[in-house]
C-alpha cells in the first residue's frame, strides 16, 4: 500500500529532514513540523526547487507542547485532505552523567522523547482511527536494546520505553487497517550525532536515510537500520554485561 500522505515531527534537520527529502523525491505529500520554522520553511523552499509539483504544507510545533500536537497535526491534517502515515521522530540528545548535579538535563531528554513520544503516538492514532486506516512509525535507536553508562543513560531509557511502547502497539494492532512500525536506528550522520564520540561505526546522513525510508516502506514491525552491522550487534547488546556496554557510550 502506498502512504501518500506523510507526516514527519523533528523534520527541520537531521533524520527528518533526510526522510523528507527522500519521502518527496518518491512523489509523497508531505506535512512536516518542527520547532524551528525557519528551518522548516528553507526545506520546503529547497523541496519545491527539485520537485515543482510535490505538496509540502509545514507548522511550528514543540512537542513538549503537549496541547498543541493534536491542533498541529489536525491542521496539516486538514492542509493535505487527510495523513497516511505519521512518523513520530522528534526527539534530543541531551544528557549528563546521573548522580553529577544536574537531572534537567536528563529530565529533558526523558521528557521530549518518551513522554511527548507518546503524546503524539495518541494523536496519531487518533487521526488513524477517525480515517479508518494508517501507519504509525516510532523512531527509536538501536541503544533502547540495552544500558548505556555516562551521558546517554537517559537517551538509551527514553528509546528503551519508546521501543516497547511500540512493541505494545505491534500487539495491539496485529491486524486491521493501522499498521506499526518501530525503527531502530544506529549511528546515522545528523545534528545528534555531530558530538559523538564512537564514529567508527557511523554512517553518513544519506545512506542512513535511505535504510530507514527503505523499512518504513516495507512496514514490518520492528528493523534495525542500517541492517549491518547493527542487526547482529543489537543482539549482542541485549546479552552483554553491563560493564561491557560502555563501548557504545
Amino acid at each position: 500500500m502506498t502512504r501518500q500522505k506523510i507526516l514527519i515531527t523533528g523534520a527541520s534537520s537531521g533524520l527528518g529532514a533526510g526522510m523528507a527529502r527522500a519521502f518527496a523525491a518518491m512523489g509523497r505529500d508531505l506535512a512536516l513540523c518542527a520547532r524551528r520554522l525557519d528551518r522548516l520553511e528553507e526545506l520546503r523552499a529547497e523541496i519545491l526547487d527539485k520537485h515543482p509539483y510535490a505538496k509540502v504544507a509545514i507548522a511550528a510545533l514543540d512537542v513538549d507542547d503537549h496541547e498543541a500536537i493534536p491542533q498541529v497535526f489536525g491542521q496539516l491534517s486538514d492542509e493535505l485532505g487527510g495523513i497516511d502515515r505519521v512518523i513520530v521522530n522528534a526527539g534530543i540528545g541531551k544528557g549528563y552523567q546521573i548522580g553529577g548535579g544536574k537531572p534537567w538535563h536528563n529530565s529533558a531528554t526523558l521528557k521530549t522523547n518518551l513522554v511527548s513520544g507518546l503524546v503524539q503516538i495518541e494523536y496519531a492514532l487518533q487521526l488513524f482511527q477517525k480515517a479508518g486506516g494508517g501507519h504509525l512509525v516510532i523512531i527509536s535507536s538501536v541503544l533502547g536494546n540495552t544500558g548505556v553508562p555516562g551521558t546517554k543513560a537517559a537517551y538509551a531509557a527514553s528509546k528503551a520505553g519508546m521501543t516497547s511502547l511500540g512493541e505494545s502497539l505491534r500487539a495491539e494492532y496485529d491486524k486491521g487497517p493501522i499498521r506499526v512500525t518501530v525503527i531502530e536506528p544506529g549511528y546515522i550522520e545528523s545534528e545528534m550525532t555531530a558530538q559523538a564520540a564512537n564514529t567508527l561505526l557511523m554512517v553518513d546522513n544519506e545512506t542512513g536515510v535511505r535504510a530507514m525510508v527503505a523499512a518504513i516502506e516495507k512496514e514490518k514491525g520492528r528493523a534495525v537500520v542500517p541492517n549491518w552491522p547493527w542487526a547482529p550487534l543489537t543482539q549482542i547488546m541485549r546479552l552483554l554485561p553491563p560493564k561491557y556496554t560502555k563501548r557504545f557510550a
